[in-house]
């Protein structure tokens, strides 16, 4: 049996002027515009989903922009508490750095008088160094010392005694001195020395406890005096060479206003006491 293909007859009314409103389309034309159709329809499904998809992640990022904007607000308003501690902070800063410079300039505060009175006797003994601006008078050990003893010189009774006079003046009186004793990191040579000094930190000792006592014996008020001995940890040069271990072989004596407060003296800092 022979297959014939026949045309589908399309009327369409008033489709096109004088063809009197019938068309006929094939078979394949129809079928083609129908898969057309059915691909438009997808792809029109498939947009309004996409579509969604795009709103939904829209709000998403709308909801994270907005939590966003209140985590920024909540660190924008803890950074101006931080702000507001810090400024605080760095008042309270300046403040005790204030009272730690007029501590520092209470220590080196001495009377006027008493300030010329120790720099000429500076100029009269070389052995005497006199720093205004720390109140610290500072001696070379091997002037008032021999070495590994802890007995004044018989020279070095001079220079004391003009100390404790400047010291006991009018102007003076009211002044603490604290004598701190330093050695260099050589060892105590020597047995029978060692015996009476078994360690630097003895000889240091030993050494500021005879000018406080050379001091006290010149009519200077006991409470007045306070003794330290460091031994070799606190050298000023290196211990390389013999004239830098002389450096640190040394008596310091610092002349202390009233105010200052010393760990040890009961009326500078009572509160530690308490």
């Amino acid at each position: 049996m022979t297959a014939v293909r026949v045309p589908l007859a399309l009327c369409l009314l008033g489709a096109l002027p004088g063809a009197g409103g019938c068309l006929f389309v094939p078979l394949t034309t129809h079928r083609a515009c129908q898969t057309e159709n059915r691909n438009l329809s997808e792809l029109s499904r498939a947009q309004a989903v996409e579509l969604q998809t795009l709103r939904t992640h829209a709000r998403a990022k709308e909801d994270h922009l907005l939590q966003a904007e209140r985590a920024l607000a909540r660190i924008e308003e803890e950074l101006g508490i931080s702000r507001h501690q810090l400024a605080g902070f760095r008042r309270e800063r300046e403040q005790l750095h204030e009272q730690f410079e007029g501590l520092a300039g209470h220590l080196g505060r001495v009377p006027p008088e008493v300030g010329r009175q120790l720099t000429e006797l500076s100029e009269r003994f070389p052995s005497l160094e006199f720093d205004p601006a720390t109140g610290l008078s500072k001696f070379d050990t091997d002037i008032l010392f021999a070495s590994g003893e802890a007995e004044l010189k018989p020279e070095a009774e001079e220079v004391l005694t003009e100390l404790a006079r400047v010291l006991n003046a009018a102007e003076g009186k009211d002044l603490r001195i604290l004598v701190a004793g330093h050695t260099d990191n050589q060892r105590i040579a020597g047995r029978p020395v060692r015996e009476r000094y078994p360690t630097n930190f003895h000889l240091s000792t030993a050494r500021a406890h005879a000018v406080a006592e050379l001091l006290r014996s010149r009519d200077m008020e006991g409470h007045r005096v306070a003794v330290a001995g460091f031994g070799p940890h606190q050298p000023i040069a290196p211990n390389a060479t013999p004239a830098d271990r002389r450096k640190n072989r040394r008596v310091e004596v610092f002349v202390l206003a009233p105010q200052v407060p010393v760990v040890g003296w009961t009326e500078t800092i009572p509160s530690v006491y308490r």
